[in-house]
């Protein structure tokens, strides 16, 4: 893994060892922000699930304001925190070791991307989905980017338009905004 693009570009991130959590490809990371270019200027930006912190990274290195990566997972914490050490990410980087959900009920603030991506065939992405339209998460113009397994939920739901869709392989990237 790496940041493909930006300030940091070529830089190499830590991963995780094993099988038990699934990066984003640099081939799927690259096509997610050829996708939403035009919304990272400047935006805040929240990381839920975030892992290694990769796509939250990558758009601090494209010109993305601030990022909040939340996960649940000490590992991923410890992992995203090496990361952003080694990027010198710490003005703009705020790593949270909770869940996604209980950060979005008491955080209070919107943000401009929303980053989704959920362990596979968890039915977490439709509770995470809802969540953000019910705690107003997302600023008006703002976009969430979902990454889903093609056996995994990936279509329309309440209080939000689906933007764009592509597959690539088994991967959905689904990009959604207010209705």
């Amino acid at each position: 893994m790496r940041i493909i693009s930006g300030t940091r570009r070529g830089h190499k991130l830590c991963g995780f060892d094993g099988d038990d959590v699934r990066p984003t490809t640099d081939r799927v990371k690259e096509s997610v922000f050829n996708l939403i270019q035009t919304y990272i200027p400047d935006a805040v930006c929240l990381d839920m699930f975030a892992g290694s912190g990769a796509l939250s990274l990558e758009a601090l290195s494209r010109g993305a304001a601030e990022a909040v990566c939340t996960d649940s997972d000490k590992r991923s914490v410890d992992i995203i925190s090496k990361n952003i050490a080694a990027l010198g990410f710490f003005e703009n980087c705020e790593v949270i070791h909770t869940s996604c959900f209980d950060y979005i009920v008491s955080a209070g603030k919107k943000f401009d991307i929303i980053f989704l991506d959920p362990p596979y065939n968890k039915g977490l992405i439709k509770p995470a989905l809802t969540a953000i339209v019910d705690n107003a998460a997302l600023n008006e113009d703002g976009i969430i980017v979902l990454e889903s397994d093609d056996t995994d939920f990936h279509g329309e739901t309440d209080g939000l338009t689906l933007l764009k869709q592509r597959k690539y392989g088994r991967t959905y990237i689904t990009v959604y905004k207010k209705a």
